[in-house]
């Protein structure tokens, strides 16, 4: 018997239907939430993020504004920019899309984003609240995820939890979510001697290691949680995830697929967080 199906597209959807609620709400007060999204160059992958991330905030009603840079923009030109963004007060959410071009040092760029303004979560102060259990803006994918588990039904406190993958962009952040909720985690990552030992020990696999169907079934226990962050090209152009779903899918529980698991999620909690954003900084209660 295969294992149900966790419908990111289909959670996403019931979140932006909420957030649509409340950008009315706030409207009728005056205010709409403001999403500026910069991206320096020419990155086929970042454009589509970028047109992603301009048709949710028609969809949302939020006011959008996107500074398409050449590449050859100078980093100083950039952080000019952001400080103009900074001070802006349509402006709610900033996000700069990375990778940046190798001559812009991506954390200067992040660390000029005022912390009121990080929708991504990346900026040190997001970070460190995020470490300590303080509220902060929350990073993208990793909010989504726990989103995922828990409006699955799922039960994380007191579940063992292992995670493949320690960036900062997923497996640290989701692995000190998943603490906030109580689960026990493990981290997993290249040098990791004994990894199917640890992960048929969890009750909860989040794999993001950015490797095409490199957890197969023997390394998950019966039963287990399965959330594939991974979103890989397949040389045929289809999309995998890092699980190979269909062998996976034949032992664990609940399981997210690639695509419509996680990746519906992240620009979702993007709105989400520049929402948000929007109710702080207008001194309205969130």
């Amino acid at each position: 018997m295969t294992a149900p199906i966790i419908n990111g597209k289909q959670v996403s959807e019931e979140i932006r239907s909420q957030i649509r609620i409340e950008v009315e709400e706030l409207k009728g007060k005056g205010v709409q939430p403001g999403l500026a999204v910069v991206l320096v160059g020419e990155d086929p992958a970042s454009q589509v993020y970028v047109r992603n991330k301009e048709k949710a905030c028609v969809d949302l009603g939020f006011y959008s504004e996107v500074h398409r840079l050449p590449a050859s923009t100078t980093q100083e030109e950039l952080l000019v920019l952001i400080d103009k963004l900074n001070g802006q007060a349509s402006i709610h959410g900033i996000l700069v899309q990375l990778p940046l071009p190798s001559h812009i040092h991506e954390k200067s760029v992040i660390d000029a984003i005022s912390v009121e303004k990080d929708v991504d979560g990346f900026h040190p102060v997001n970070v460190g609240n995020l470490v300590i259990g303080d509220d902060s803006l929350l990073p993208c994918t990793p909010a989504g995820v726990i989103e995922l588990i828990k409006r699955a039904g799922i039960e994380i406190s007191g579940k063992h939890a292992v995670v493949i993958g320690r960036s900062n962009i997923v497996g640290k952040p989701v692995s000190l979510l998943l603490q906030r909720e109580n689960a026990t985690v493990t981290m997993c990552h290249s040098r990791t001697a004994n990894m199917k030992e640890l992960t048929k020990q969890a009750d909860i696999v989040v794999v993001a290691i950015g490797r095409a169907n490199f957890v197969d079934a023997s390394y998950i226990k019966p039963g287990a949680v399965v959330i594939d962050v991974g979103m890989n090209r397949l040389e045929n152009g289809k999309l995998a995830g890092d699980v190979d779903f269909a062998s996976v899918q034949e032992v664990s529980g609940p399981i997210t697929p690639v695509p419509g698991g996680v990746g519906p999620m992240t620009i979702t909690m993007l709105m989400k967080n520049t929402l948000i954003a929007a109710k702080r900084l207008n001194g309205l209660t969130v």
